[in-house]
């Protein structure tokens, strides 16, 4: 019975197959094509992590495409161009629009200018394509030249250099009818597409740089990607979700890197109720604005209201305005008494703390009103809802942002998640899918785990026992330490990276865990490849308040056919130096896993999904042979 169903399933999908390919000359062409596609080079994947809203640098690795146009450039023409050529080259395919302002403002841009530029163009643009089918690289052509671009790219010599002379007439007829500039960002823009196949956002594109929302709006344009949410991610949606205490948390991480414009400019969330309030409400005269000390009132009741909605959170420890002495200017934590800050909380009552007055529920219903119904916001969170998750397994790499939650031993920590314990790849799995839930319904429960996710120190995109309230209120920095999870630790060895290469179905020892989340402190002798190889953790510091704590300005991982390197960048200076005296991102490059032979496609997870494609095509083709579906002649 069993065998028959599954027969008839097969058949139910062998007719809905036949609707592509109606008779086996198709299922011939499309064998024969997916064969080849299997034999060509694998694409280069990007992996990058925390960009923490650092717009301008973001787009010059993601128009430098992380130095690897730099590095095909250099191949391509050798000694033919000089460094300065090569620069300018380099500059124009970054930056099509912007140099040839600067070319045309200095007079340089003559008819040999031009050509010969887009002879180097076509050049480069002709190698970066002999990767891939012809099929998709026509479907990377930008449209208004797509025809044109296609011929350039195949033109080869043939006996009487008839194709070359067609395609120097071209060339002629594109500066003869002042196309020239289009066509140059449209060749700009495919090697672009061409030099990286896929990206990979390790997490954290939100927070601390004012640049998000622009990051967020190129990411939709973006041919081919995927993002494993960060913590700073997963508060964002949160907030969008209505959660109050990720709405507070977003106002306070934006105020204290005084980034107003992506609330108010990019988002349109305006905060006039509230400083309104906060200026009427609190004294000036400590060390705290009022601002800030109303935002931070509000963060702690709403996050106590959590904590007490769910004990098995862990967190009573965080319980914390119900332990400030306002007589004395103290609080105790754990037995010991710290000095704080300020005493002014007059919105607080010490019988019933964690209560909003009615003036702050009033701001905070206005507040969830305005996050919730931000257009910009809503586009921005459903893509990272529709490309993101929790975590993704990829060509023998594990990706995910912070931590898989660990006991000191090495085992998997277990938490009560909504009534059932949970640890390991099952919790991250459990995790992903609340985070989707809160969007999706708005139930309360989703949403406060929404928070916990952001913050909690068994969250896999935190892992760390976070001290907001006594960062906020108590000079003295010693407050301030907040212990990691094991996994922080355990992973610089070998054995707690191949338990969880082994949780996630993964072979230890061939691929790799990648994550961000935790920048590398290079200046103190830290080092992103760990574990021999098992870990990488690629959060070089995009953040400018970070620079001075790695010593770098962000990392780039590159995956191609020829194995896994890591870039290290120098600080990005300007878009206006880099026009003006081609000043790259200098990179330094650390190579390592270099493939023993030319990866191929066939040895990748696209691979893998085409021979199963392929399975089929031929379990059709046997349907047609066998008369058991009809053919289909096309006329």
């Amino acid at each position: 019975m069993v065998a028959t169903e599954r027969a008839e399933q097969t058949l139910k999908y062998l007719s809905l197959l036949s609707q592509q390919f109606p008779n086996q000359q198709s299922v011939f062409t499309e064998i024969i094509n997916l064969q080849a596609i299997l034999n060509l080079p694998k694409g280069t994947e990007h992996f990058m992590s925390d960009l923490h809203g650092e717009y301008e640098a973001f787009m010059h690795i993601l128009n430098n495409c992380s130095g690897v146009i730099r590095e095909h450039i250099d191949e391509i023409f050798g000694d033919t161009l000089s460094n300065c050529e090569k620069g300018d080259l380099c500059t124009l395919i970054y930056y099509p629009s912007e140099k040839l302002r600067l070319v045309r403002a200095a007079r340089r841009d003559s008819p040999t200018w031009y050509k010969e530029n887009l002879n180097h163009l076509i050049t480069v643009a002709r190698s970066l394509s002999s990767r891939y089918t012809r099929s998709k690289v026509r479907k990377a052509i930008p449209h208004d030249y797509a025809y044109i671009i296609d011929e350039l790219l195949h033109t080869h010599p043939d006996e009487n250099n008839y194709r070359i002379r067609y395609h120097e007439r071209i060339i002629d007829s594109i500066l003869e009818t002042d196309s020239t500039d289009d066509f140059i960002r449209s060749l700009s823009a495919l090697i672009k597409r061409l030099a990286v196949d896929h990206l990979h956002l390790v997490g954290d594109v939100f927070d601390r740089g004012g640049g998000a929302a622009k990051i967020m709006d190129r990411l939709m344009d973006y041919h081919s990607l995927d993002i494993q949410w960060g913590n700073h991610d997963i508060l964002w949606m949160g907030a969008a979700a209505g959660e109050e205490a990720c709405i507070i948390s977003v106002l306070r991480n934006n105020l204290r890197y005084d980034n107003y414009e992506i609330l108010e400019n990019d988002y349109g969330i305006s905060l006039r109720a509230l400083v309104a309030f906060a200026n009427k409400t609190y004294h000036a005269n400590d060390s705290i604005t009022p601002l800030i000390k109303a935002i931070n009132v509000l963060l702690f009741k709403l996050e106590g209201q959590i904590i007490m909605r769910h004990p098995e959170f862990d967190m009573q420890d965080r319980l914390l305005l119900d332990k400030i002495d306002t007589d004395a200017g103290t609080i105790d934590i754990n037995g010991i008494t710290w000095k704080m800050r300020t005493t002014d909380f007059p919105t607080v009552d010490s019988e019933h703390p964690y209560d909003l007055t009615e003036e702050e529920q009033a701001i905070v219903d206005k507040l969830v009103a305005e996050f919730t119904g931000a257009d910009h916001l809503r586009r921005h969170i459903e893509f990272l809802y529709s490309r993101g998750s929790v975590y993704l397994v990829r060509n023998g790499n594990l990706l995910f942002h912070g931590c898989v939650p660990m006991n000191d031993d090495g085992t998997f920590s277990s938490f009560s998640c909504m009534g059932t314990y949970r640890s390991g790849r099952d919790y991250l799995d459990f995790c992903d899918n609340v985070a989707r839930r809160a969007w999706r319904t708005r139930e309360r429960d989703a949403l406060d785990w929404m928070w916990y996710l952001w913050i909690g120190f068994k969250s896999p995109m935190s892992g760390r026992l976070v001290k907001t309230f006594e960062r906020s209120y108590i000079e003295d920095r010693t407050s301030w330490e907040e212990p990691m999870d094991p996994y922080f630790t355990l992973t610089r060895e070998i054995p707690a990276c191949d338990a969880i290469m082994r949780e996630f179905r993964l072979l230890p020892g061939t691929g790799h865990i990648i994550n961000g989340h935790t920048p590398v402190k290079t200046v103190a002798g830290e080092k992103p490849i760990r574990a021999d190889g098992r870990l990488l953790v690629i959060d070089g510091g995009f953040c400018r308040a970070y620079h001075p704590k790695t010593g770098i300005a962000g990392y780039t991982l590159i995956s191609s056919s020829r194995g896994m390197r890591l870039k290290a960048h120098e600080a990005f200076k300007s878009v206006d130096e880099a026009l003006t005296s081609n000043a790259d991102i200098q990179s330094v490059t650390t190579r390592f896993d270099v493939a023993k032979r030319r990866l191929m496609v066939s040895d990748t997870d696209t691979g893998e999904e085409i021979r199963r494609h392929i399975n089929d095509l031929r379990l059709l083709l046997d349907a047609y042979r066998n008369g058991v579906l009809p053919e289909v002649c096309q006329v």
